[in-house]
This record gives structure tokens, sequence and C-alpha cells, in this order.
């Protein structure tokens, strides 16, 4: 059995773009076919409600005609006049109205047989010979031509006087009329066409242009902004791209940015570990190192292995720009704050850790959040002084952890968050300059905020707030 055509679903069903068919045209052709429609549906209806009113006026002013006549014939003629044809001028003055009478038993008979058609008439006329009926208009097919007919009671008798009128002077009249309808119509169509077509291509031109910039961007990659010209819809596309552009910008310098200073920072532990393991190799080929060098020199190694897997690890952290996952769970900040202050005491061994937490509940990652308050407790222990104090306290979401060392002058708080930024005074420290960074990414992506300030001792003050409650929710 075969499967289903193309553009048809398993069911039957045409897919979703062969019923959008035409989003596959250009935007101008589809402007100027839906202005011709438009126009052209605008002008038939006119032209339909013009033929209809212009039909109607003249059968009504018809009918009238053919009443006045034949209530002034039947009030001025008697019977004997109907059967000779000495028949007023005034009574058929237009050679297109023929008369006719009829009793009130069915005969019909005309006013000059010479002159007349036989017409068929019927029941409506001899209801008004009869006086069943005070009058009747009513249109009657004879061969080809299209009569209307007229009935009035002849005085006090049981006659009725018909007058008939032949349609085919209001017929060609509505026909040459329909016929100027349609040629001003197509005119009218036409014309539409070509002001839709103009007005696609002008009222286009600036799509085009960003569509050409766009495309000239994407072969050449320059991020050079767009041109912005008016106020208008187009300006405002124009406008969003250059954020983008913008954006994407930032975005390209920053890996550039992560790159080079990645690529700086792993070359001083390469090059110190390959001298290293050269110096181990040497001394093996030679005879060997006395044991308390080579330890030393191991573990040198090791630190360096070290270094360079917590780089590693930060980088892979800092190329995270995707947003929070909002499948995540509900953690317990004091919990992390415990099990992140043990980790710091073994790190800084002679510190005095002093905790005041409180239990804030937050929505996040307990892994992220864990190392972003490790990485604040490294700095602190990192800067403390031997035998000094790191104090800790967690209250309503804001985590402020205080050391007693030098502090940071006010120049680079604003920069100590940045990626691979060090203050002339912590060249000689170890770390990459990236364990902020890290504090700053994830405290943003959990839509919260963090900010250095001086401790009471003249110290740094690091603050982090995060959004949260004290009790977990149900």
């Amino acid at each position: 059995m075969s499967g289903p055509t193309t553009g048809e679903q398993p069911n039957g069903s045409t897919t979703w773009d062969e019923r959008r068919w035409h989003y596959r045209r250009s935007l101008a052709s589809r402007v100027v076919l839906l202005t011709t429609m438009a126009v052209g549906l605008a002008v038939a209806l006119v032209a339909l409600g013009a033929y209809v009113t212009v039909r109607m006026s003249l059968e009504s002013s018809l009918d009238k005609s053919l009443n006045d006549r034949a209530d002034r014939a039947s009030t001025s003629l008697v019977l004997s006049q109907l059967t000779s044809a000495d028949i007023p001028e005034w009574v058929i003055n237009a050679s297109d109205v023929h008369i006719y009478f009829v009793d009130s038993s069915g005969r019909i008979g005309p006013v000059d047989a010479t002159r007349q058609v036989n017409l068929p008439l019927g029941e409506p006329e001899f209801a008004v010979a009869s006086g069943e009926s005070s009058r009747s208009v009513r249109t009657v097919r004879m061969g080809t031509n299209d009569y209307r007919v007229a009935a009035v009671p002849l005085g006090e008798s049981q006659y009725a006087l018909v007058l008939a009128q032949n349609m085919a002077p209001q017929e060609q009249a509505l026909q040459r009329m329909g016929a100027v309808m349609l040629l001003f119509g197509l005119a009218g169509v036409i014309g539409a066409a070509f002001a839709g077509w103009g007005v696609a291509r002008n009222g286009l031109r600036p799509v085009r242009r960003l569509t050409e910039n766009v495309e000239m961007i994407t072969r050449t990659e320059d991020l050079t902004p767009l041109p912005v010209e008016g106020d208008d819809e187009i300006a405002r596309l124009a406008t969003a791209f250059n954020g983008m552009l913008a954006a994407l910008s930032a975005s390209r310098d920053r890996q550039r940015r992560l790159v080079a200073d990645a690529g700086h920072e792993l070359r001083t532990p390469l090059t110190s570990l390959r001298t290293n393991l050269d110096l181990l190799l040497q001394s093996d080929a030679a005879g060997g190192l006395d044991p308390a060098a080579r330890a030393e020199l191991l573990d040198d190694v090791g630190a360096q292995i070290e270094e360079m897997s917590n780089l590693v690890g930060d980088l892979v952290e800092l190329a995270r720009d995707e947003p929070l996952r909002p499948v995540v769970e509900q953690v317990d900040l004091a919990e992390v704050v415990e099990r992140a202050v043990a980790r710091a005491r073994r790190r800084g061994t002679g510190l005095t850790f002093e905790i005041d937490s409180e239990p804030w509940w937050v929505t996040g990652e307990s892994a992220s959040l864990e190392r972003a308050v490790t990485n604040l407790l490294d700095n602190a222990v990192k800067w403390s002084p031997p035998g000094g104090t790191v104090r800790i306290r967690l209250n309503h979401g804001s985590l402020t952890v205080d050391d007693e060392g030098p502090g940071i002058a006010e120049a680079d708080r604003e920069q100590v968050f940045d990626r691979f930024y060090r203050a002339d005074e912590s060249r000689s420290m170890p770390g990459s300059g990236l364990g902020l960074s890290i504090v700053r990414q994830v405290t943003e992506r959990h839509s919260g905020t963090v900010k250095v300030d001086e401790s009471w001792s003249g110290g740094t003050r690091m603050v982090m707030q995060l959004p949260g409650a004290p009790l977990l929710a149900g």
C-alpha cells in the first residue's frame, strides 16, 4: 500500500504548509492580489447595487405610467369606444403600448386587432374584470420579449382594461448600463492592481533594504548596526534588529575574551607543570632526587593539576549562559551555607568561622548555589590573616560574609565580579579570577543580586541576596 502523498497527513488531511500555500508567495504579490480582490469585490457590489436599483426604478416608473394611462382610459372611454377603431390619440400615443379588454367570463379582445399581439393574459386580469381585485400589474413572456401588463376595472361594467408595454427598451438600457459598468469595473480592477503594485513596490522598499542588510550581515558577519529611518513599523523592526546585533556582538566579544583569558590563564599552570615534569624526568635519568625534594616536587605537581582542574571547572560553569530551568528543587540556603562552611574550614585551618543562619528556602540548583557560597567563603579565607575570623550571617535571604583582610579598594569593587579580573594586590595570590564571576552568574540565574562592601573591621563584606521564603512552600 502506498503512503500518503506529499502535503497530506496519514489521515488524509493536508498539512499546515499546504493549507497556507499563499504564504509561499512574495509579500508584494500578496499585496497586489489582495488589493485587486478587495477592489474587485467592492466594484462588483457597487455595480450589483446600482443595477438592481436602476432596474427597480425603471420597473416602478413603467408601472406608474401604465397605471396612470389605464386609469385615465377607464374613466373616459365607454364600451362602444373600445369596440371601435376610433380611439383617442392620447390613449394609444405610444406604439409599444397594446390595449386589451377582458370580461368577467374570460373573453379577451384587442382594441385594435391590426396592431395587437396575443399576450397570454390570465387569472390576474380576469379577477380585475370580475371585481375580485382592484388592479393587477405583472410581467408576461411572449416569444423572446417581456411585457409589463397593467389591468384596471372599466367603469361599472364587468370588463377590465388591460395595457401592455414591451420591456425591450428597458432591457436594452439595462444591458447597455451593465456593459458600461462592466468596462468601468474592469478598468477599476486593473487600476487597483497597478496601484497595489505601486504601493507594494514603494511601501516594501524599506523591507527589501532591511533584508539586503541582514543578508549582508549573514555573509560577512559584520555586526554594524543597521540604519534606522522614520518612526514606523519598519523602523521599529530595524531597531529590534540593532538590539539583537548589539546582544550578538556583546556575546561574541565575551566569547572571544573568555577564550583569550582562558588561554592566558591555562598557559601558566601548563608551563609550570611541564617544567616540573621535565625536572622530574631529568632527575630520574641522573639518578633521582632525594625523597624530600621528590615529595615536594610531586606536591607542587598535584597542586598545579588541582589548580587546572578548578580553572577548567570554572570555565565550564561560566560557559553556561542558558537561563535556569524551571524543573528545579526547593533548597534550604541554610543547609547550603553549612556544607560550604564545612569545606571552607578544611582550607582555612587556623581561622575562626562564626555562623548565624536561619532557614531560607529558594527555588534553584543546590550544586550551583553551594559552589557560589563556597567561592564567597574561599575569597574570605584567602584574604583573612592567620588567626582571623570569618563571619557568616543569613537573614531573610541575605547572605553576608565578612572577613578581616585588607578589603577591596572602592575603585575595584565594580570590577571584582568580571571574568579573570584581578586587582594589583591579588596578582601574587593563587586563583584564576573566576570565582566571583561564578558567584554573580549563579546569583543572577536565581534572580538575585550580589555586591561588595566594607566590613566593620575594615575587611571585605560580600552580600548575596536571593528571593525565597522562610518556610518550605507547600
